[in-house]
């Protein structure tokens, strides 16, 4: 995907990220994740080591999805990079179980239980989703001092534009586990599938059907 301009009067674009980018990309993921309940509840084992894990965890994801070349969409305010957004497609051949490296270093880094937990995560929300071949938004984030602009809208835009990429993607499913963002997802054409417990949370698996 080229780069592209999403409005005419401001200076917002979208594009692939680049590879000198991916670390200031998991940096706006850690902070728009760091207090969600699925996370929280995966990584904080009472150890005291959640940030950790939670860096790690995200580092790693990163890591697989640039290396399977699986999309990693950044909008940027200028030349700032304002929000992020990965996708994968399951039937890519880039499935819950990811790499055997990827494996080794998230139990490592996060440890066997949470990895595990991550895995089954990804699991439950392939085998509920009732399309053959789509795609899972797996993170999304917009820089706190940009949020409640458009930014997100703006961002969702973009990844809707991989599916014009992938013509054999029926559509995207994404997990969500706050209402104010199934409100927001709601707004931009998403409905909710099916309710979906990880561990001692649930919320709703969402998904956004490809336009014929």
């Amino acid at each position: 995907m080229n780069d592209v301009k999403i409005a005419a009067d401001v200076d917002i674009r979208a594009a692939y990220l680049t590879a000198p980018e991916l670390k200031l990309a998991a940096s706006l993921i850690y902070q728009a994740y760091h207090d969600d309940p699925v996370f929280i509840d995966i990584f904080n084992t009472g150890t005291g080591d959640y940030e950790q894990k939670l860096r790690a965890s995200i580092r790693e994801e990163l890591a697989a999805f640039w290396q399977a070349k699986q999309p990693i969409l950044g909008i940027y305010l200028g030349e700032a990079l304002v929000g992020v957004a990965c996708l994968h497609m399951p039937a890519s051949g880039f499935g819950s179980d990811r790499f055997w490296h990827w494996r080794l270093k998230m139990m490592l880094s996060a440890g066997f239980v949470s990895t595990k937990q991550m895995i089954l995560k990804e699991e439950q929300i392939i085998a509920a989703v009732p399309m053959q071949r789509f795609h899972i938004l797996s993170f999304i984030a917009i820089h706190p001092l940009h949020q409640h602009h458009g930014f997100g809208h703006y961002l969702l835009a973009a990844v809707n534009t991989v599916l014009d990429d992938e013509p054999e993607s029926e559509g995207l499913a994404i997990y969500v586990t706050s209402d104010k963002y199934k409100e927001f997802f709601k707004e931009c054409d998403y409905e909710v599938l099916t309710e979906i417990s990880v561990g001692n949370v649930t919320g709703p698996l969402m998904v956004h059907y490809r336009e014929n």
